[in-house]
C-alpha cells in the first residue's frame, strides 16, 4: 500500500482555482500554502470552493470520508480547545457519535 502515489490536493485544487474559480482563490490561499495538507484542509477548501452540497449529496460524500491518524487527533484536539462534548463534536464534524467515542477509546486511552 505504502508503493501508492501521494495524490497531490495542492495541484488538484489550485487548478480549479485557476481555471473556473479565479474569484475564489483569496479566500483558500491560507490553506494552499500550507505544506502538507489534512483531510480536515481538503474538506475545508471544498466547502470553500463549491459552497454548501443538498442534503442527498451531503449524506452520501459522508458515507465515504476516511480520516488519518492525523486528523483524528486535530478532531480530538479541537475538541479539547473548545470544551465540547462527543455530541458537539460528531454535529460540528458532521460525525456519528458513536465514531468520535471510538476514537477516543483507540487513542486517548
Amino acid at each position: 500500500m505504502s508503493n501508492l502515489p501521494k495524490i497531490n490536493y495542492k495541484r488538484i485544487f489550485s487548478d480549479i482555482l485557476d481555471k473556473k474559480y479565479p474569484d475564489k482563490k483569496d479566500k483558500c490561499l491560507g490553506i494552499l500554502d500550507k505544506n502538507n495538507l489534512s483531510a480536515l484542509d481538503i474538506i475545508e477548501l471544498n466547502k470553500r470552493i463549491f459552497g454548501p452540497l443538498d442534503t442527498e449529496t451531503d449524506q452520501f460524500n459522508q458515507r465515504h470520508r476516511s480520516y488519518t491518524e492525523f486528523s483524528i487527533f486535530q478532531i480530538l484536539d479541537y475538541q479539547k480547545e473548545n470544551k465540547l462534548n462527543n455530541s458537539q463534536l460528531a454535529r460540528h464534524f458532521k460525525l456519528s457519535r458513536h465514531t468520535v467515542a471510538k476514537w477516543k477509546k483507540k487513542y486517548l486511552v
